[in-house]
């Protein structure tokens, strides 16, 4: 029997390390990695990354997984070639599900005031001004944040607040915490709920996300 090939898509700014606690059945899947790209420059369209995304697709078919503005990307990148299936998970579906909040930041402009040389030069900062003060929650954000290029951040912040889809794309599914305080889930329609999952649910809710996914595919 042929294995089914999932490509996942981590968050802003995170490696593929967030997926370390997804279990799946190795009979049934094969499974993929992604990691997050320089943008050829800062203006670069999310239609021309989600490409050079795809080139790093090598099986006809796949399932697309992708995580917050991974789940953005795996969208765009559905638009553009052959997919068995899209799961997202903590994120959205359309620029419709964003919070007021979100769309305050883009009507202000306050996003161009995001502190991405503080973001890129984190350990510094944390070494310097929190020593041991909540270590393991700092180690983990190392761990998993690691994607600190400067121009990266400003291009996924800009591209993600100007996401212009407003219509649902085919063939998706959608797996959401009730507790995530991102994209609260009263903005989201049709999710499958993962109670008390926060925006960080992919560490701390991965069994039931797995299974919910091993649900999806096989049903």
């Amino acid at each position: 029997m042929s294995k089914t090939h999932i490509y996942f898509v981590p968050g802003m700014a995170a490696n593929s390390k967030i997926f370390e606690y997804l279990q799946l059945d190795s009979n049934i899947y094969e499974l993929h990695f992604l990691e997050w790209k320089i943008p050829t420059s800062k203006n670069e369209s999310i239609e021309s990354y989600a490409q050079r995304m795809c080139a790093e697709i090598t099986n006809k078919n796949p399932v697309l997984i992708g995580v917050s503005f991974g789940g953005v990307m795996a969208q765009e990148m559905s638009k553009l070639i052959t997919t068995k299936k899209v799961i997202i998970i903590s994120s959205v579906k359309s620029n419709l599900e964003f919070p007021k909040r979100l769309k305050l930041v883009v009507a202000t402009k306050v996003y161009k005031l995001f502190p991405a040389k503080f973001i890129e030069n984190l350990d510094s900062y944390i070494d310097y001004f929190l020593g041991d003060y909540q270590k393991h929650k700092i180690e983990a954000y190392k761990k998993y944040m690691s994607v600190r290029n400067a121009d990266y951040l400003y291009w996924a912040i800009y591209t993600v607040l100007h996401w212009k889809q407003e219509a649902t794309v085919d063939n998706i599914s959608h797996i959401h915490g009730t507790s995530d305080g991102i994209f609260p889930i009263k903005n989201i329609e049709n999710p499958i709920k993962i109670e008390n999952g926060t925006h960080a649910m992919i560490l701390t809710k991965a069994k039931k996300i797995a299974s919910e996914i091993d649900k999806i595919l096989t049903c």
